[in-house]
């Protein structure tokens, strides 16, 4: 497997971390206000089948790849926590 690969996938990681943990704030806010119940649950089970699949995905290129793409979610859990813990300091 290619350096450019490994690379991709963390980025990819990242990327789908970060979108995930960002549209779970937004989710979350939304069920709090009672906004569009069933509109929201759609959006979260459409969160896990999106990383899922990317994870999926992963997992065919191999073992590296799939804990790459894994350790950017990761990554992305904490940069997104971290802001909002700010945000709310």
């Amino acid at each position: 497997m290619s350096q450019t690969m490994l690379a991709l996938n963390l980025a990819a990681g990242l990327a789908l971390g970060t979108a995930y943990f960002v549209n779970l704030r937004w989710t979350s806010d939304r069920l709090a206000a009672g906004r569009g119940v069933p509109v929201t649950i759609a959006i979260i089970l459409g969160r896990f089948v999106l990383l899922g699949g990317a994870l999926t995905l992963a997992s065919w290129q191999g073992a590296l790849p799939l804990l790459l793409t894994a350790l950017g979610v990761f990554i992305a859990r904490a940069v997104v926590m971290r802001r909002s813990r700010m945000a709310l300091a």
